[in-house]
């Protein structure tokens, strides 16, 4: 992990030339904002001295109180790649204060900082592997995002069937160049869909560069005259976009969650952080799978989970144990999409997985057959739920739930339940194209 000292800021300012600097921060549905200041306004940023209206941001204050301060993340310093080598444009993360100098209570970032703490407490530290999904389409001769392709490449094709193999090449280097360690890329199952796949780190720092990896996503595919999307379902009748988290607890350096002596490998402490997640599993989907979209994907038939099962021998469950080494022991949550605020959806993961070892939540029995074969009766018979099946259906869940919701907070759970169902109504609204295709001419 890095460790930056404002010296070090100031002399990498320096050396590399950098004129510019954005200070990043994220609303509370994850998309990236940012103030930028110049090379000589750095000992102000860094002096937590920059300010700007949190009332124009969604979900951060009203206006009487809307002036907050951005107080950067030494540690993540990083230069951009794309930009000019002459004046190059860096960038910091920031936590958010008010203008006492407290935390933001809505801040995302403070919320997952927060689960950490009290993981800390625990004994433990939270590893996180991201695995990302994103659909690469054309762009009209206007620029604006369309969902067409000419390829039709599926699971790890290359070139010249996979069009998409430069771009997303370029995308790993310039991550690279960033200071990521990227295990492995592919092409995904549906046409021009691709996954880039993060190695593990503490959870903050792992959702520092989700976000980012979204942003060079976007930046580089624009580059190639490509759009990114990673809307979790963009086309009918093909794959979604996962964005599958596989989580680990260690203590001293030691993996938590493996036992050599248990028939799966896994210790009292993993099946207890599956527990907790499973009893929590309804509520946490609202901010896992946090749009109309999302809903769209968790569906029969595209590989995405749609029962509420675990298992460490097929893919159909919500939960999955990977097979590895006792060290690289962790559990694959399933169902999170890439629409999601990282933050806030590693914040309840570990916030219920902690609570499951809390109180010693013993998982039901691994489910190790494919779910979706075994019928509704079979299922029923196992006693298998199914995830919210709409957001407003997640919604209710999280409402119900006042664990999950204290997560957050109370002021935050409100905000974003009144955004989201908000959202909803929107799009109930809404008059589709199926609707009209499928009764406009009969009724």
């Amino acid at each position: 992990m890095k460790s930056y000292t404002r010296d070090d800021i100031f002399e990498m300012v320096e050396e590399e030339d950098v004129g510019f600097i954005r200070l990043q921060f994220t609303d509370i549905f994850g998309t990236f904002k940012n103030v930028a200041v110049t090379a000589s306004q750095l000992k102000r940023a860094l002096d937590n001295q920059c300010m700007f209206d949190g009332s124009s941001i969604e979900g951060f204050a009203r206006v009487e109180d809307s002036d907050m301060y951005l107080y950067p993340d030494l540690n993540t310093f990083a230069t951009f790649p794309w930009r000019p080598q002459q004046g190059k444009v860096a960038r910091l993360i920031c936590d958010v204060h008010k203008a006492d100098g407290t935390v933001l209570e809505s801040d995302p970032r403070h919320v997952l900082k927060r689960v950490l703490q009290e993981a800390k407490e625990m004994g433990y530290t939270f590893d996180v592997g991201p695995e990302c999904e994103f659909f690469l389409f054309h762009a009209d001769e206007d620029g604006t995002p369309t969902t067409l392709t000419h390829e039709c490449a599926t699971y790890f094709d290359m070139g010249p069937v996979d069009l998409g193999e430069n771009a997303r090449r370029d995308m790993v280097l310039t991550l690279e160049d960033m200071g990521f360690v990227i295990e492995s890329s592919h092409h995904e199952k549906a046409a021009a869909q691709h996954e880039i796949d993060f190695h593990y780190d503490e959870a903050l720092t792992a959702a520092d560069n989700m976000v980012t990896a979204k942003m060079v996503v976007k930046t580089i595919a624009k580059r190639h005259g490509l759009h990114a999307t990673f809307m979790p379902k963009p086309k009918y009748g093909v794959n979604g976009s996962g964005m599958h988290l596989n989580l680990s607890l260690s203590r001293n350096g030691v993996n938590v969650f493996s036992d050599p002596e248990d028939e799966k490998g896994l210790s009292r402490e993993a099946y207890w952080f599956i527990g907790g997640i499973m009893e929590h599993i309804k509520a946490i989907t609202f901010i896992t799978n946090p749009i109309v979209n999302s809903y769209k994907r968790l569906v029969p038939g595209y590989e995405a989970p749609v029962y509420i099962a675990w298992s460490a021998k097929n893919r159909t469950p919500l939960i999955r144990i990977p097979a590895s080494s006792p060290q690289s022991t962790r559990i694959e949550l399933r169902s999170p999409d890439p629409s999601a605020n990282p933050y806030l959806a590693l914040a309840v993961c570990l916030a219920a997985g902690l609570n499951g070892i809390r109180n010693q939540t013993m998982p039901p029995g691994s489910i190790d057959c494919n779910i979706f074969e075994m019928g509704e009766e079979g299922r029923r018979k196992a006693g298998i739920e199914r995830l919210p099946g709409s957001l407003l259906e997640a919604a209710r869940e999280f409402y119900k739930d006042p664990f999950i919701m204290s997560v957050l907070g109370e002021e935050l759970s409100r905000k974003y339940i009144r955004a989201k169902t908000k959202e909803y109504a929107e799009y109930r609204e809404q008059v589709t194209e199926w609707e009209l295709e499928k009764y406009l001419h009969v009724i």
